[in-house]
C-alpha cells in the first residue's frame, strides 16, 4: 500500500501547500527537509556555480517505492495529511 495519497478536495482546499523557488538555496533547503523527513543520518550535498549549474544530494534515508514516485508527483499529494487537523499535528519538516 502506498505511503503517498492524493489530499480529499475539501482538505487540498483548506491548505496553501507549496514551496516557491526562488533561489538555489530554497531548493536546497527542501531536498534537506525531505532527507531529514526520510530519516537520514548521513547527507551529502554537492553543488557547482553556488547551485546553478548543480545541485545534488545524496542521503540514507528510507526511500520510496515506485508509487510512491508517481503519486507524489501529483498536485495535493502527501504522506502527512489526511485532515485539516493534521496540518496543526505535523511534526516533520515538509509534507512528503
Amino acid at each position: 500500500m502506498p505511503a503517498i495519497y492524493r489530499l480529499s478536495q475539501e482538505v487540498a482546499s483548506q491548505i496553501a501547500a507549496g514551496e516557491v523557488v526562488e533561489r538555489p538555496a530554497s531548493i536546497l533547503k527542501e531536498l534537506l527537509e525531505n532527507s531529514l523527513d526520510a530519516g537520514a543520518a548521513k547527507i551529502q550535498v554537492e553543488s557547482s556555480g553556488a547551485g546553478r549549474k548543480l545541485l545534488h544530494v545524496v542521503d540514507d534515508g528510507k526511500g520510496m517505492d515506485s508509487e510512491d514516485c508517481r503519486l507524489a508527483c501529483e498536485r495535493h499529494a502527501t504522506r502527512n495529511i489526511r485532515a485539516i487537523e493534521d496540518v496543526a499535528r505535523l511534526s516533520t519538516c515538509g509534507c512528503r
